[in-house]
């Protein structure tokens, strides 16, 4: 759980609060989850698409694996996403707003919840009708460095929930598992704690795009 800190850690370094970023800390220390829509702005969600786009216009994208980049294997009756990792020294013009953004995230959570987070890590997704992402949780035996999971939906303006490929998080509430079921609904941005929550991504009956990362912390 995050533990919020209210006090600015240095009292000479300027300190301004951010609406948005204290309603992730505050929903994460809540409810290990939070759900924005407004982390980044119509034309900026529009500009990654764009790229996504492009870059599998390109036949750049792989399907994606289980397990790390060390133990890869390709299991369809798992996952079906097709990815393409985002280079955060190498970017596009859109991909260096995006990781600007990310960036500052990540140097108000280390701030204000001494989070420690050091690395990251983004890809491009593409689902095609018919595919889906089996329940799992976002951390491997032998590689427990991610903390937060990240995911920003990048499908059109008429998505419908009908269209499939809703993320599904089990929740345990008082001993209780809950499931909470999240539309990718363009714009919109899921964070969760990697290391509790299992979640799953649903049948996807209209091609489904997004991008997902991770916040690490070593």
């Amino acid at each position: 759980m995050i533990d919020v800190v209210q006090n600015q850690l240095f009292e000479d370094i300027p300190f301004v609060e951010n609406s948005v970023y204290e309603q992730i800390i505050q929903d994460i220390g809540l409810n290990k989850f939070s759900i924005i829509d407004s982390f980044f702005s119509p034309e900026m969600v529009c500009q990654l698409r764009q790229s996504l786009l492009n870059k599998y216009e390109e036949d750049r994208f792989k399907k994606a694996a289980i397990g790390n980049r060390v133990n890869e294997v390709i299991v369809k009756a798992i996952r079906g996403d097709q990815i393409l990792w985002i280079d955060e020294a190498l970017p596009n013009v859109t991909e260096h707003l995006f990781f600007d953004q990310i960036n500052d995230l990540v140097s108000y959570l280390n701030t204000t919840c001494f989070m420690g987070i050091l690395h990251k890590e983004f890809h491009y997704a593409l689902y095609h009708k018919g595919t889906f992402y089996k329940r799992h949780i976002d951390t491997f035996q032998n590689d427990d460095r991610r903390k937060l999971s990240f995911v920003c939906y990048l499908n059109t303006e008429d998505w419908k929930p009908e269209n499939g490929g809703e993320l599904l998080l089990y929740l345990n509430e008082n001993g209780i598992e809950t499931e909470k079921i999240i539309y990718p609904f363009p714009g919109r941005i899921v964070i969760f704690e990697s290391q509790i929550i299992e979640h799953e991504v649903k049948l996807v009956e209209t091609e489904r795009l997004s991008i997902t990362g991770w916040l690490k912390t070593r």
